[in-house]
C-alpha cells in the first residue's frame, strides 16, 4: 500500500487547525505527542532517530517496517512540524574503520 505523503500532512494541518489561527493552520506542525501518535496509529512509524540540529531542536526520523519515514522537527516548547516524508526507507550501520 503505498502512502500519499499529502495525508499525513494534511491529517496534522486539520489538528493544527483546531487550536490555531488560520495562518498557522495551513503548516503541519502540532504537539510532538499527538503527531508521534498520528504516525504511530495511521502509518505504524516509530522513531528510528534522531539528532540535536539548532540550539533546542530535535530532529527525529519515524519509519515503519513497510519502508514508509517522516522527519518531523521537534521545537523547545514541544511544538513538531513534519519536514519531509517518502517512502523506502532502508537502515543503514556503519561499520568500524569502514565510513559510509
Amino acid at each position: 500500500m503505498i502512502r500519499s505523503s499529502l495525508a499525513p500532512l494534511a491529517a496534522l494541518a486539520a489538528l493544527a487547525a483546531a487550536a490555531a489561527s488560520p495562518a498557522s493552520a495551513q503548516s503541519a506542525c502540532g504537539p510532538r505527542e499527538q503527531l508521534a501518535k498520528l504516525l504511530s496509529d495511521r502509518y505504524k512509524e516509530d522513531p528510528v532517530g534522531m539528532g540535536l540540529s539548532q540550539p533546542g531542536q530535535v530532529l527525529e526520523v519515524f519509519a515503519s517496517s513497510n519502508g514508509s519515514w517522516t522527519m518531523v522537527m521537534t521545537m523547545p516548547d514541544g511544538k513538531a512540524c513534519m519536514i519531509a516524508a517518502g517512502e523506502n526507507w532502508e537502515m543503514m550501520t556503519k561499520l568500524k574503520g569502514n565510513p559510509i
